[in-house]
């Protein structure tokens, strides 16, 4: 089975949303024969402890990482808000160190309702830094949904300035048919600004059985019944921790964007040196 590595993944530290066990998570991709794995957890790095050192005992590359909120502007506290998804990888110390800054403003000067970051503030802590397109709640591909290619396009070229090879395009196949729009678009942007496609599956659980397992998370979160119909449900199963042959049976034709999470690993280098602080 050829290398794959996961650079979205939600633990049970993306809380009331995702399931996947940090431990199990590690042991399950040396299992899969993969020579790293990354965290992403939504808002925070509660997990980056456990996790080093789970990755250290199973032999792998521990890739740290956080799925930011993005806003428009982290110091407007009023109203209703709508947040974009952004992930975010450490690749080496500066950008250990920019990542927990952006974590401590997102806690500290943008938290309303969520912490939350905005452009201005990720372009002045960007070194160090890889940078992920993320899901359907990314803002690239809420705009390519929204038909405002201008938009998407102008803020490809923005992430490109900021993070130059850096920054990658997020392919996912997770049987949602707006996903594989966005998916057909991504790769003609990709060609356009010759920016890089990766593969990932925005991991919540370890295996597929696990999904209904996730949504009674979800419910305890929005406080809902699973019975009730008009609550928040993911319209699908297929967001566990796959193989390569599985990515690659979803994205037949993208084994380039596959390969690439490789690459994405190999520029990831940041370890913990215990005993001595980081203030």
């Amino acid at each position: 089975m050829k290398p794959f590595v996961h650079l979205h993944v939600h633990t049970e530290y993306s809380l009331l949303d995702g399931a996947a066990r940090i431990k199990k998570l590690v042991k399950l991709a040396k299992d899969y024969g993969m020579p790293a794995v990354a965290i992403t957890d939504h808002g925070n790095m509660y997990g980056a402890i456990q996790f080093f050192d789970a990755c250290k005992e199973a032999g792998i590359k521990p890739i740290f990482g956080t799925e930011f909120y993005v806003a428009e502007d982290l110091h407007n506290k009023n109203g209703k808000q709508k947040l974009s998804h952004l992930i975010i990888l450490v690749k080496n110390e500066q950008g250990y160190k920019n990542i927990c800054k952006l974590n401590a403003i997102a806690f500290r000067d943008g938290f309303y309702y969520k912490p939350r970051i905005d452009y201005t503030t990720l372009k002045e802590y960007s070194e160090g830094l890889v940078c992920l397109s993320a899901c359907l709640a990314g803002d690239i591909p809420k705009l390519i949904l929204q038909e405002q290619y201008q938009k998407a396009e102008e803020l490809i070229l923005w992430f490109k300035s900021v993070f130059k090879d850096d920054f990658y395009l997020e392919l996912q196949h997770n049987g949602i048919p707006e996903q594989e729009i966005v998916n057909a678009k991504l790769r003609e942007y990709s060609k356009q600004f010759g920016v890089k496609l990766v593969a990932t599956n925005d991991v919540h659980y370890l295996f597929r059985e696990d999904a209904e397992m996730q949504d009674v998370l979800m419910c305890v979160a929005m406080q809902k019944f699973v019975d009730d119909p008009d609550r928040l449900k993911f319209p699908t199963d297929e967001l566990y921790f796959k193989t390569y042959d599985q990515m690659l049976e979803g994205l037949p034709n993208d084994e380039e964007a596959l390969d690439n999470s490789l690459e994405i690993a190999e520029k990831c280098n940041y370890s913990f040196e215990y005993g001595h602080y980081l203030f």
